[in-house]
């Protein structure tokens, strides 16, 4: 099941900068699985999605939140976009900090690298407080299926 809020901004508007909260959670791990984003910076106001992914385990998870965030910002041609994230896993490896060598998440962090380059990409590790409403929409999508 998807569950969205806002998820269509208008065409006409010019993307100038987002930002977006990302956030993937599982049951168990793995186990039934869903995403959180939140972007804001567009002139209706933040978008917020929530989406069933499955069962994956959490850095699959992680790594689904950052691709839909990457993939919606594109299909906006927006310009920049900058994402903050609890999982320093994903953060290390698409900042280069960690190579990413695990099978498992290779073609995930090959798919975001190649969407980042299509914006002026930046991504930041926030601590899981901060990033309670993603967190809180990818609970409410795995939750659901």
């Amino acid at each position: 099941m998807v569950a969205m809020k806002n998820r269509r901004a208008p065409n006409n508007q010019a993307m100038a900068e987002l930002v977006a909260y990302v956030d993937g959670g599982c049951l168990g791990n793995p186990g039934p699985s869903g995403i959180g984003v939140v972007i804001s910076g567009l002139a209706g106001g933040p978008v917020r999605i929530a989406k069933w992914i499955g069962n994956q385990d959490n850095n699959v998870a992680e790594y689904a939140a950052l691709m839909e965030a990457l993939q919606y910002a594109v299909a906006l041609k927006a310009r920049t976009l900058h994402v903050y994230s609890d999982s320093q896993v994903v953060v290390r490896q698409m900042t280069g900090e960690y190579v990413c060598r695990s099978p498992r998440l290779y073609s995930l962090h090959w798919t975001c690298r190649k969407l980042a380059r299509s914006l002026k990409f930046s991504i930041s590790h926030v601590r899981r407080e901060l990033n309670a409403e993603a967190n809180r929409l990818a609970q409410t999508a795995l939750r659901r299926r």
